[in-house]
């Protein structure tokens, strides 16, 4: 047995999980602890210093809870999904290498994009397709020449059918009705008000904010709530399932069997949105089958991280998705 640590750092904070790997390969969670405030990211991207203050009393907190042996065997492999790292994980790929052989002893990382860990996690190492849809809206595939990506643009130049764009479209609606202006929906409005309070208040309340794609994406359940009985919001949710269908589309492998796997906080407002998801995946990808992922962003660290440490790993490995270093800095 080994051990391994997983990492996921995204919005909502960080999130570590050690795992004991058997010498077949699969790897079970152990213990897990949860950082709450996320790490800083400035001009520079990612903040290496203050993302090793976070990691590295959280890798020897859970090796002691784990006993002795895994105090003194130490870890195999670390595998880190961060938001961001793709663009923004410079400092993190210059720096963690060295500072987590010299402070842990770790000589196998593997530092990834959160939709490669999401990709692991939903599909292992089967090619595939996955859109991981929360917030934001990122779809990753497998192909012979590596990864496939679409989307995963923020909120002003994409991440279409993610749920900031599902709440930004439900917000327009209720603004429309507000205004008697076509394309208006009164449930919306109603929803709105209840959530933010008068649609004069709305700006002031939205644009100085520096969540706004999570207050955006706040109101997409409400989006969903109404659809039953609303057309407007109905509708919103039908084009986000096209929008949902073309990145996994532009991802997934265009012959073959292929898997196509859906994970993420916004498809757990349910069939809503997720019976046109299907619909739309199974006229534009008939040759796919839709599965439930495995495990989340988390798991699919862990499951990384022992791929790495038995030397095992087949997923592609790119410098800004999947970077993975083996070198001893010593």
């Amino acid at each position: 047995m080994s051990w391994v640590l997983g990492v996921d750092s995204g919005g909502s904070g960080v999130r570590f999980a050690l795992g004991a790997v058997e010498p077949d390969g699969s790897v079970t969670a152990v213990s897990s602890a949860h950082s709450a405030e996320p790490v800083r990211t400035g001009a520079a991207g990612i903040d290496p210093e203050q993302f090793l203050a976070r990691l590295l009393p959280a890798a020897r907190t859970l090796l002691a809870e784990a006993g002795t042996r895994a105090r003194h065997e130490g870890l195999s492999a670390v595998a880190i999904g961060a938001a961001g790292m793709a663009t923004l994980g410079d400092g993190l790929r210059a720096e963690l290498p060295a500072a987590l052989e010299r402070s842990l002893g770790v000589r196998r990382l593997a530092l990834a994009a959160d939709a490669v860990t999401a990709y692991a996690g939903a599909l292992g190492q089967r090619p595939g397709a996955v859109v991981a849809a929360g917030t934001g809206l990122i779809a990753l595939g497998t192909a012979p020449e590596g990864w496939r990506r679409a989307d995963g643009w923020g909120h002003l130049l994409g991440d279409c059918g993610s749920g900031a764009w599902i709440g930004r479209a439900g917000l327009e609606a209720a603004l429309r009705a507000h205004d008697g202006r076509r394309g208006g929906s009164a449930a919306l409005l109603s929803g709105m008000e209840t959530f933010f309070g008068p649609a004069s208040a709305l700006p002031g309340l939205l644009y100085p904010r520096s969540d706004r794609p999570a207050v955006l994406a706040s109101f997409a359940p409400e989006v969903a709530r109404v659809a039953s009985g609303d057309p407007v919001a109905r509708s919103i949710l039908a084009q986000a399932a096209e929008h949902i269908a073309d990145a996994a589309t532009a991802v997934c492998p265009p012959s073959g069997e292929c898997e196509v796997a859906l994970t993420g906080g916004l498809f757990k407002i349910g069939e809503p949105l997720l019976a046109p998801v299907r619909a739309e995946l199974s006229a534009r990808l008939p040759h796919a089958a839709v599965v439930t992922a495995a495990t989340d962003p988390l798991g699919g660290a862990l499951f990384i991280a022992a791929a790495l440490a038995t030397g095992s790993l087949r997923l592609p490995t790119e410098p800004r998705l999947l970077n993975v270093s083996t070198e001893q800095y010593r």
